[in-house]
């Protein structure tokens, strides 16, 4: 929403200012001009990216529309369960833990967070590194590096939209001068007809120009922008795994452990210790006794 707010604000600003200047807002409608900026933009970004980055361009850029990053609902699931798995593993063992991240849409436990299960990608990377964790022949130094360099890999395959959509932003004030260019070349193929008529053709050509600095700075630089701050924002929850599992592994009891996760929340959406107690600790002593007895029926 605050996407197109702003749209309309740019917009209604630049029209209004003009029109209060005296100009005539028809005159910058022209078109074809932004038939030769906007196509020959496309065309050039599909030839420098690969399909797959084409399509994801325009997913994150619905996600950048939406605002679509972790809300606070979500970072509460998010410690709830891996609270909830750190004291299976401490408590129960190894081969209590294993039956929830082999089957995660079976799991009595997983099953109170069903915004962690809608997640393929986040859910299949906790229960990868509990995985490594049942294991236990990995060091945390090495389980570090791993998480380090997916996360990495991660970001960057993210920003992969942002980085061609901004590539196509700094390309379009060039294009604006070729389509002006074009427009005044169509004005002297028409040098021997009346000064209004030239003028019009000019105007035109020149109308090119304003467009591409327009959508380079006030719509796809923007947008592309936003897309970078939202993608990165996507990414915090899997820091907060890292942090929380490293801090567990090096032997930090889970209420501990959870902290060293909630720190990584930026201020804005990061609960309390009191809230994260009253949520997630002690939420899962809640369901405990009702996920045992879940399991000794299914037993």
């Amino acid at each position: 929403m605050s996407v197109l707010v702003g749209l309309l604000i740019a917009v209604g600003s630049l029209i209004g200012g003009f029109a209060a200047m005296g100009g005539h807002i028809a005159v910058l409608w022209q078109p074809w001009e932004l038939v030769i900026i906007l196509g020959t933009a496309i065309g050039t970004y599909i030839i420098a990216n690969p399909m797959k980055v084409v399509k994801d361009s325009a997913f994150a850029t619905g996600e950048a529309l939406r605002n679509a990053v972790p809300k606070q609902a979500l970072y509460f699931d998010l410690l709830g369960v891996l609270y909830g798995l750190m004291r299976e593993l401490r408590g129960k063992g190894r081969a209590e833990v294993e039956q929830h991240i082999e089957a995660p849409q079976d799991s009595a436990l997983l099953a109170n967070f069903p915004s962690i299960l809608a997640d393929k990608r986040l859910l299949t990377f906790i229960c990868d590194y509990f995985r490594l964790v049942i294991v236990g022949k990995a060091q945390a130094h090495e389980i570090e590096a791993l998480l380090d360099e997916e996360i990495s890999s991660m970001h960057q395959d993210s920003l992969k939209p942002y980085y061609a959509l901004n590539m196509v932003s700094e390309g379009l004030p060039a294009l604006g001068i070729v389509a002006a260019v074009l427009g005044v070349i169509k004005a002297m193929g028409a040098i021997d007809q009346s000064p209004a008529l030239l003028g019009g053709f000019i105007g035109a050509a020149l109308v090119g120009t304003f467009a591409g600095i327009f959508f380079s700075y006030a719509v796809i630089g923007p947008i592309a922008y936003k897309i970078k701050t939202t993608r990165e924002k996507q990414l915090v929850v899997y820091v907060v795994v890292k942090q929380t599992l490293l801090a567990f592994i090096n032997g930090a009891a889970p209420q501990v452990a959870l902290e060293y996760g909630r720190k990584v929340i930026s201020a804005s959406e990061r609960p309390s210790i009191d809230e994260v107690e009253e949520k997630t600790i002690g939420g899962a002593a809640q369901r405990a006794p009702a996920n045992d007895r879940a399991q000794k029926e299914a037993a």
